[in-house]
């Protein structure tokens, strides 16, 4: 009887999931370091939240979704540029009812030639014949800046940026990057953390940056930082900022450079947006899919 009542509430759990599946894709661009082939480093942060997939039972008291990405990046003319299909097998669960569960993730680096692109990303949930794919879209556009100094993308962390090698694409620039997926920061988040990359700044002198958050009803943070760019490659700039009072909600982040006498020119800059929302579980870097 016990083990009839468990299949029952199984069998429910399975029925109740309601809604296509999720997709959020994370685009970083960085600048292509080959100076023979111009172009951009793309990186593609893609999260599948597994709450909404469908759970099938392998056994007693063993439940697992399964979901299928497909990503394609289209050029200008429509012709691929790009194509993968990837398939995600999230851990299996002894109990479908729990109130949460882990979003699986991946990260792709692509190489890619100046240009305008379309990035899609397809997600099927396998265990569901209706209403059981989504289909995401972004603009990708990808060009040389202008001579001088410049900023890449900036990228929002869930942790701190680890100093270390690693061995995967959650590397860059000498650290270990934890992405927060969609830029969301959940319950029990008192900080925000970022990396980016600054290029062509005059070398060995010290430049001052600054760090500007702000909220749509003008609450904001600020904090200052010195850096000493190198000659040859990319300067990492890295940093955190606490939340504090700031209210929920959408949020900005301004990464600004300041050079020249006093270090009070602005030679660069570049902004990424996120949202604060305690009220939500957000987790702290979803893991690698397997």
């Amino acid at each position: 009887m016990r083990y009839f009542l468990t299949c029952l509430i199984a069998l429910t759990a399975l029925v109740a999931q309601a809604g296509p599946p999720q997709l959020l894709l994370d685009v970083a661009r960085f600048r292509n370091l080959n100076k023979v082939e111009k172009g951009a480093e793309v990186e593609i942060y893609v999260t599948v939240p597994t709450q909404p997939l469908t759970y099938r039972q392998r056994a007693p008291r063993s439940f697992q979704s399964s979901a299928v990405v497909t990503l394609d990046i289209l050029k200008a003319d429509g012709k691929s540029a790009y194509h993968e299909v990837i398939t995600l097998k999230p851990p299996v669960l002894n109990d479908t009812t729990i109130a949460i569960k882990n979003p699986q993730s991946f990260l792709k680096r692509i190489m890619l030639p100046d240009g305008k692109y379309t990035l899609r990303g397809t997600v099927k949930d396998q265990y569901k014949s209706a209403n059981g794919e989504t289909i995401v879209e972004k603009p990708l556009v990808l060009e040389a800046p202008a001579t001088g100094p410049f900023l890449s993308d900036v990228v929002l962390l869930a942790r701190p940026a680890v100093r270390g090698a690693s061995p995967d694409n959650f590397g860059r620039g000498g650290y270990r990057l934890t992405r927060t997926p969609g830029g969301s920061y959940g319950r029990g988040t008192e900080n925000l953390f970022f990396y980016t990359e600054l290029h062509n700044a005059p070398a060995g002198k010290a430049l001052r940056v600054h760090y500007h958050l702000t909220t749509l009803d003008g609450s904001a943070a600020d904090a200052d930082g010195e850096l000493t760019p190198q000659a040859g490659r990319p300067t990492t700039v890295v940093g955190q900022l606490p939340f504090g009072p700031l209210p929920d909600g959408p949020f900005t982040l301004f990464v600004e450079v300041y050079g020249g006498p006093g270090n009070t020119k602005l030679i660069a800059g570049h902004r990424a947006i996120g949202q604060h929302n305690v009220a939500d579980y957000a987790p702290a870097g979803a893991p690698a899919a397997r």
